[in-house]
């Protein structure tokens, strides 16, 4: 499974966050949960792309061999 990539971040004062990815926005967290993905990201356990990737719902969801697999989508 490919690692999620295009996703970035800007803190735009105390308490907003922008994420955005391929340049297009994706979610905007305020107040605590700004907070809280700022130090989820910050503290470098995880991968920030993938942190991101949670945070906006924009993950895999399991179910994407099957739809390679539908005769719709074969090539």
């Amino acid at each position: 499974m490919p690692r999620p990539h295009g996703f970035r971040y800007e803190q735009r004062g105390p308490d907003t966050v922008h994420i955005t990815h391929h340049n297009r926005p994706a979610t905007t967290l305020h107040g605590a949960r700004a907070a809280q993905f700022l130090a989820e990201v910050e503290a470098g356990g995880a991968d920030p792309q993938l942190v991101m990737a949670r945070w906006t719902g924009n993950y895999k969801r399991g179910n994407e061999r099957t739809a390679r697999d539908h005769p719709r989508n074969r090539r």
